[in-house]
């Protein structure tokens, strides 16, 4: 995988997969693990570490650097301390952009992270965007719902990340979170992921309807 910016000086390897080193980066996966769960954080690398690994196995030119921040920081807007009035992967984005752009990032830089953090569960979208982005959006669906999972990473490789960031009960914690989320903002549940957390768990949730919005539009047809 080729890398853009000059921030990055070298390449490390985490969990046997070769991943670039820079400040940026280092400075991301701290402020990520301040801000989480420790099961969330570890889904956070395992999305960096799964998408770094499918770009290396298909060849995919991009800017490593963004790839490995914005997958780092994609679910920053599920924790406590990143409020907004949007929905959470907006909120996430807003602040993963402030972040990143205190540390002197490009404006094109910067909106990559923004849209990769932003379109993460939109794979709909998120898979037409830039490489950057479609790379993030690929290693965060595979760590989510095991999508590519016997095509992408070779088993020993899987092994290897999954036993240096464990799961941590992902898939009830995970659950949980977005359940707690419904609840306190359910204005902003309608339009995303979050809406199916609460038709399932959340008693008497009643999302907002297209239907409905076409149909009261102020118009006389």
């Amino acid at each position: 995988m080729s890398t853009i910016g000059s921030a990055i000086q070298s390449m490390q390897s985490i969990a046997g997969v070769s991943v670039p080193d820079s400040p940026l980066i280092a400075e991301a996966i701290g402020y990520a693990q301040r801000l989480s769960e420790p099961y969330l954080f570890n889904h956070a690398m395992r999305s960096w570490l799964f998408a770094a690994k499918i770009g290396q196995v298909k060849a995919i030119e991009c800017d490593a650097e963004v790839v490995a921040v914005g997958a780092v920081l994609h679910d920053i807007g599920l924790t406590h301390s990143v409020g907004g009035d949007h929905r959470f992967e907006v909120n996430g984005a807003n602040a993963a952009r402030s972040f990143i752009k205190e540390r002197g990032l490009s404006d094109r830089r910067a909106q990559l992270v923004w849209d990769l953090v932003a379109l993460n569960s939109t794979a709909s979208i998120a898979l037409h965007k830039e490489p950057e982005v479609a790379l993030g959006t690929m290693g965060i669906g595979l760590d989510y719902g095991g999508f590519g999972f016997e095509a992408l990473i070779p088993p020993a490789e899987m092994a290897a990340i999954l036993d240096a960031f464990p799961r941590l009960k992902m898939k009830q914690n995970f659950a949980e979170t977005c359940h707690h989320l419904v609840e306190a903002r359910p204005e902003t549940s309608s339009d995303n992921f979050l809406r199916d957390f609460g038709e399932r768990f959340v008693a008497g949730y009643k999302p907002v309807s297209t239907v409905d919005l076409l149909m009261n539009a102020p118009f006389a047809e």
